[in-house]
């Protein structure tokens, strides 16, 4: 017997099971994806108003880190400031930045005070990182010292907020008893490059990445956003703040494994136009963003790396082969795609991706591994990790670096 007589057999055994795990995937979804809570229903069926705390304290303390961020941070700020039915403490931190970011969160909150707006915002200069800690865990930690809300929302300097959005959250936090709040921030993409990439990768998480399981206490499923994450500051106190991160890229992540792990109360929740972020300009900006991202998802290890490179790398073989191979393949592969193209569909509304950049998903998967190969290979190279201008040791990266599933 050839290896070409057992691959002839192989392959479509292989790719039946391979189109049925999509096919799982895709049931999950359409199964499971309605019961995520919308917070634009709570404002439909009882508008956002939450009185201020007696003594007058801010319901909510917003820390906002940025470095180099002054084409977007001015415009996130002013979009903080114009939240309604909610009182906030609003801490922004300039990190090291070497563009205008620092001058103009000064001036941003200059205009807050002539105007004596119901909130505060405050402006935090960082100019030195202390050893062993990442700049953005340090700003982080640094604002949540000064916090005086019962619950503090960590966010980016590029995130646009509707005026409801921190109402409506903060209502849902409290009548779910919820400690830790994930708010599904809307992706705005300002190209095909952005939007096949950011389809291409919702379709790969749904294998896991179950949203809906996050709130339920008996599985390990665990999330944290940085564009919002809304943590009780009691449980945020508790489990040693971001001091017990200084030294993780994905401090998000890694944030929401912490709670969930310490018995605090997660919870997931969408609502369209209420959190907007554009992370990346084009196809390479996604493939850069996710530079410092993809190698510390895998804990920095090459083997875990590889294996996920194999696995990606199979997802987009084998259905080639098959399709060109014809008989039971071909069908099984055009079951696989057919999944596939439903899960773009079913998740428009969480994606803002047309179901119709299905037909880039081969390529998009190729570029996304190459981005998985080229993190890899980019810290092994420099022996760390450069971000925010700083360079990390990827020794020093390795020894901190916690669990994440």
């Amino acid at each position: 017997m050839t290896l070409a007589t057992i691959w002839h057999g192989l392959l479509p055994i292989l790719t039946w099971l391979l189109a049925l795990g999509w096919l799982w995937q895709l049931a999950q979804w359409i199964r499971h994806f309605p019961s995520l809570p919308d917070l634009n229903r709570m404002a439909a069926d009882r508008p956002p108003d939450l009185h201020a705390e007696p003594d007058g304290r801010p319901q909510v303390t917003v820390v906002v880190p940025a470095c180099n961020e002054e084409v977007a941070i001015a415009a996130t700020l002013r979009s903080l400031l114009a939240s309604r039915g909610v009182r906030l403490q609003i801490i922004a931190v300039d990190d090291r930045s070497t563009d205008g970011t620092g001058r103009i969160m000064d001036e941003v909150a200059g205009s807050a005070v002539q105007a004596d707006d119901a909130h505060s915002l405050e402006v935090l200069h960082i100019r030195d990182l202390p050893s062993a800690w990442l700049g953005k865990p340090h700003a982080l930690a640094t604002a949540a010292e000064f916090a005086t809300a019962d619950w503090i929302l960590f966010t980016d300097g590029d995130v646009i907020f509707a005026p409801e959005a921190l109402a409506l959250a903060l209502r849902y936090a409290i009548a779910e008893k919820a400690d830790h709040l994930v708010l599904i921030p809307d992706w705005i993409m300002g190209s095909a490059g952005e939007a096949a990439m950011h389809g291409a990768m919702h379709a790969f998480t749904t294998w896991t990445m179950r949203l809906w399981r996050v709130s339920d206490p008996e599985t390990r499923d665990s999330l944290g956003v940085g564009a919002f994450n809304l943590v009780r500051r009691s449980a945020y106190e508790a489990i040693g703040g971001f001091q017990s991160l200084r030294m993780e890229v994905l401090e998000d992540l890694r944030l929401g494994w912490l709670l969930k792990r310490a018995g605090y109360r997660p919870r997931i929740a969408l609502g369209q136009g209420l959190a907007a972020v554009h992370w990346s300009d084009g196809a390479w900006g996604v493939v850069r963003n996710l530079e410092k991202n993809l190698f510390a998802l895998h804990r920095y290890s090459i083997g875990l790396t590889l294996l996920g490179c194999l696995g990606l790398l199979i997802q987009i073989v084998l259905p080639i082969f098959a399709l060109a191979a014809g008989g039971w393949s071909r069908a099984a592969a055009l079951v696989l795609y057919a999944a596939v193209a439903g899960i773009y569909l079913a998740s428009r509304n969480v994606t803002r991706v047309p179901p119709g950049y299905f037909f880039f998903y081969p390529l998009a998967s190729c570029i996304f591994l190459f981005a998985m190969l080229r993190s890899m290979a980019l810290a092994l190279v420099r022996g760390g990790v450069m971000w925010r201008g700083t360079f990390y040791s990827l020794k020093e990266l390795r020894a901190h670096a916690g669990r994440l599933w």
